[in-house]
């Protein structure tokens, strides 16, 4: 098929065929693109991106049967067969009236997969419907530049491609059961936008080539490009590099204003002492002051004043949370927020401290009954504290929105919380916090005999939603199940009774002793 006139690629002594991934690896930052190459081995990536893989891999299933519900389609695995059989078998089936899924195409300089191929006619002629799946929400830039590089890798293979669009998660989807997932995916042509941009693409790949080709790894500082549009595996291979500042300035909190965000820009190795105070707001001068001075910030008659207002008994809450690009259960959405675990805390009058939990591991739809176990250990009155109540909040008004017959007591509760973290933030700095105000960053100064690294198996929140997926996968056994179970009450336990702590400094109540 004709192309029209473009140039040729420069063809070199050891020309590489760069993957799609390659050439995306290459727009983001070329330095990316060469150690991908050269330096594997120094590519750490993190517990969320290893995540992202995963979530792609589900949705890509589901996209097969969507896509292909009669079972009538190829699935290539070149993984398994080898790059240069799936380019011929691809090849071959091109004048097949199949869906074909993980079809690979090969040109002088780059190759790529295509999720899914659709077949259909024109003129009485095959030609192919290209898709190509992702887990996101809808149509980002780098999915356009995806598209460009796919279709134009097709075409120059001989492949008669009609269009390309992209699948991406409808959010709206609610889950009817039964493994209808009709409706999950919605598709945005972007056939103009990818045709129109081969010259584009051409000069991306002789770049990429040129990059590939290089003695040495381009000298690339860190900056903006190291987490946009992905976090980078090679972040820090390459910061360990630069100039470490003594004190970074990011540890500065929410670097949101143009003017400090274009100065940190232009100064990539800024330490806080070089930092103009003009540029910062109040909360990030007492960070930068407690940092350089050492001296931890406490207003503690301020602090004192804002809980005094909440008497007891109290109730010191936390959530733990999961979730899913492909819904599981009846009623849910993708990426909906589903509540599997509660721990509370129940301080008396008396000083007594009680604690109750909620953990469901059945592998069952967990809402229910964490909602009733929630209304019914809440009780009807007393202060909810809770770290951040825009996450608990929005939780309770969810499960409220599911359980009409609940509402009114879980909307109680919503009305009860008392949110710890702008009591902290005004009120307290240590200069270790290094400019985070989380409960893992606060606990260690106000309570430093308690600690997550201590608890085994489980010491975060992304650490709590592996071992939850773990623990409902239906081949984990009964003994490594109750191992689960006890490591993540006594997380969720851990991040209750830290609040308590921090509760007793912030209010100075060093009469109960806990």
């Amino acid at each position: 098929m004709s192309l029209g006139h473009l140039p040729d690629i420069p063809i070199y002594v050891h020309m590489r065929n760069l993957s799609k991934s390659k050439l995306i690896a290459y727009r983001q930052c070329p330095k990316r693109l060469w150690l991908e190459i050269h330096r594997p081995d120094l590519r750490e990536d993190s517990a969320a991106t290893q995540a992202s893989f995963t979530v792609g891999n589900a949705v890509g299933d589901i996209a097969r049967q969507l896509y292909d519900p009669l079972e009538k389609g190829v699935l290539l695995d070149a993984q398994r067969d080898g790059f240069n059989t799936v380019f011929e078998r691809s090849q071959k089936l091109l004048a097949s009236d199949q869906p074909i899924f993980e079809a690979g195409y090969a040109i002088d300089g780059a190759l790529a997969f295509a999720d899914v191929m659709m077949p259909g006619e024109d003129d009485g002629k095959r030609v192919w419907h290209m898709i190509e799946v992702k887990s996101s929400t809808g149509v980002k830039d780098y999915h356009r530049d995806d598209a460009a590089i796919q279709a134009y890798i097709a075409r120059q293979a001989g492949v008669p491609l009609a269009s390309i669009a992209l699948a991406h998660i409808n959010n709206e989807f609610v889950y009817p059961g039964g493994s209808d997932y009709r409706g999950l995916l919605k598709e945005q042509d972007l056939t103009g936008d990818a045709f129109s941009r081969e010259n584009e693409v051409r000069e991306w790949i002789v770049a990429a080539q040129g990059t590939a080709e290089l003695p040495v790894e381009p000298e690339m500082e860190t900056g903006e490009q190291c987490g946009t549009p992905f976090a980078c595996g090679f972040y820090d291979y390459c910061s360990s590099r630069e100039p470490q500042a003594e004190y970074p300035v990011y540890w500065l909190p929410r670097i949101q204003s143009a003017a400090l965000r274009a100065h940190i820009e232009a100064h990539p190795a800024l330490d806080l002492r070089n930092t103009p105070d003009e540029l910062l707001n109040d909360i990030q001068l007492r960070v930068k002051h407690c940092t350089l001075s050492g001296e931890t910030y406490f207003d503690a008659d301020g602090a004192a004043a804002a809980l005094i207002g909440h008497p007891l008994p109290a109730y010191f809450l936390d959530f733990e949370s999961i979730q899913f690009a492909v819904p599981l259960w009846v009623g849910t959405r993708p990426y909906q927020q589903i509540c599997f675990q509660f721990s509370l805390h129940k301080l008396k009058d008396s000083g007594t401290l009680d604690s109750q939990a909620f953990l469901d591991l059945s592998g069952d739809d967990p809402s229910r009954f964490f909602a009733e176990a929630l209304v019914a250990a809440c009780g009807a009155f007393g202060p909810v504290y809770v770290y951040n109540a825009g996450f608990e909040g929005t939780r309770i008004d969810e499960l409220a929105e599911r359980f009409p017959d609940l509402l009114d007591s879980l909307l109680g509760i919503k009305r009860r919380l008392v949110d710890l973290l702008p009591i902290t933030r005004t009120h307290y700095y240590h200069p270790n916090q290094h400019g985070s105000w989380s409960i893992k960053a606060v606990l260690p100064a106000v309570a430093p005999d308690l600690s997550y690294e201590l608890l085994d198996g489980v010491q975060n929140g992304g650490m709590a939603m592996e071992a939850y997926l773990e623990a409902i996968h239906p081949e984990t056994s009964p003994e490594r199940k109750a191992e689960i179970e006890k490591q993540l009450l006594a997380y969720c336990n851990l991040d209750t009774f830290a609040m308590v702590r921090l509760w007793q400094f912030l209010s100075d109540r060093n009469d109960f002793q806990f």
